[in-house]
């Protein structure tokens, strides 16, 4: 709510649909023209009048065209295993297949970075990788007064 996109960060499989619900009492007319994936849905509150279907592997950044500064991304990825970091930074893939992987984190705000990982064929099939990525804390950006704004 707060007219707000809620997650920042959403991690999706190629071929997910996905729906936008507006919990906030405003009107909100959410958009995308990246390359992964371009759609818009107008005006709308309460249940998303369409969903999404995130066909193409990439970074998909959405944008409210009332509210210009709400902005989030969907990465969405053509793997199986993939995850989101917790409150601590650690995220946990489990089910890997013995074998040799890159494994890559993502933050808008922080290029791509990439770590190869080998899981075991033999014993226990854990593997650890680090990642330090210098990414201040996210601040809640200026919002008009409800008052203020026009529809």
């Amino acid at each position: 709510m707060d007219r707000e996109f809620i997650p920042y960060l959403t991690v999706l499989q190629t071929g997910t649909t996905a729906s936008f619900p507006n919990r906030d009492p405003i009107l909100h007319h959410i958009y995308s023209f990246s390359p992964a994936k371009t759609f818009e849905i107008k005006l709308y509150t309460g249940k998303s009048p369409s969903s999404v279907t995130f066909d193409k592997p990439g970074i998909v950044t959405l944008g409210c065209n009332i509210h210009d500064w709400m902005i989030a991304y969907v990465l969405v990825v053509s793997t199986p295993w993939f995850g989101k970091t917790d409150a601590s930074g650690t995220v946990k893939l489990r089910d890997l297949p013995p074998g040799s992987y890159a494994l890559h984190a993502w933050h808008p705000q922080q290029r791509e970075a990439a770590e190869p990982v080998t899981v075991a064929a033999e014993g226990p099939a854990t593997a650890t990788a680090r990642f330090r990525m210098d990414i201040a804390p996210r601040k809640p950006k200026y919002k008009p007064p409800l008052d203020r704004l026009k529809y």
